[in-house]
């Protein structure tokens, strides 16, 4: 599976963002794709998620209400809308994707794509 993130860029807090990530290669239907983040000097972490089977959604409670992730099926792409940006969403934003319907755990991702980076200034 490669994924192809981009979207990323310079923005002012208050400002809103979409990513976009399309994946490629093997498809399976215990596919989840996910939005995870790393921060200078932090861990990635979690940000929100999609099971391709049934569409349903999970979301850090950091984002909550602020971003929504969402897919389309043809072009086998998934968005990640970020409103309401704040300076604390900076960070390197990846894309990754697994077959054995993990969620929110780092080390369930088998397939990372390259990351883009999101700026936030106060």
């Amino acid at each position: 599976v490669q994924l192809q993130a981009s979207g990323g860029g310079l923005v002012q807090a208050g400002a809103s963002l979409r990513l976009s990530c399309v994946a490629s290669g093997r498809t399976s239907s215990r596919s989840v794709m996910g939005w995870f983040r790393q921060a200078p000097g932090k861990e990635r972490e979690f940000v929100a998620a999609i099971r391709w089977t049934d569409g349903s959604l999970n979301y850090a409670d950091s984002v909550k209400g602020r971003f929504t992730m969402s897919r389309d099926n043809a072009k086998r792409t998934v968005f990640l809308q970020m409103n309401s940006l704040k300076p604390e969403d900076t960070a390197v934003y990846y894309c990754a994707a697994n077959f054995g319907d993990v969620i929110r755990a780092t080390a369930g991702y088998d397939y990372w794509g390259q990351g883009t980076l999101v700026t936030v200034s106060s």
